[in-house]
């Protein structure tokens, strides 16, 4: 199955932006960690990030009948775009969204997705094990 990993503002910045918070790993690393778990094998996996709500869109829009799912951590998008929201409710690909940190637990404005009612599952406060556990979200989806 192909599968996208998309990622939000500021996670090109993992490992150096607010470690105690996000984690010493870049992005790099957590990809490199997913790819290398069993259950990556025999599933073809994409990692997309930018900063920029419209490229992100643009790839959204790019998985509808070429993707079988999505795992997005949307960054602070999450909290407002209403745009990702559309786009993903617009390409009918089962999309799971992810956090490192505990966005529950966090400042009053975290505590918010406008992006989980259109997402199969939301999973937060695991570190890169979120993005593992998204994944097992996205294939048990399918069973």
């Amino acid at each position: 199955m192909k599968i996208l990993i998309i990622n939000g503002p500021n996670l090109n910045l993992l490992g150096v932006r607010e470690p105690n918070i996000y984690g010493r790993e870049s992005l790099s690393d957590i990809e490199n960690w997913l790819n290398n778990q069993p259950e990556a094998d025999g599933h073809s996996i994409t990692w997309f990030q930018s900063n920029h709500e419209g490229e992100l869109i643009d790839f959204i829009h790019g998985a509808m009948g070429n993707a079988g799912g999505i795992v997005i951590n949307p960054g602070a998008f999450t909290h407002y775009s209403y745009a990702i929201r559309d786009a993903i409710a617009a390409i009918n690909v089962p999309t799971v969204e992810v956090h490192l940190s505990d966005i529950h637990s966090r400042e009053e404005f975290r505590k918010i997705s406008v992006i989980k009612d259109v997402c199969i599952g939301q999973i937060y406060g695991l570190g890169k094990s979120g993005y593992l556990e998204g994944l097992k979200k996205l294939l048990f989806s399918f069973d």
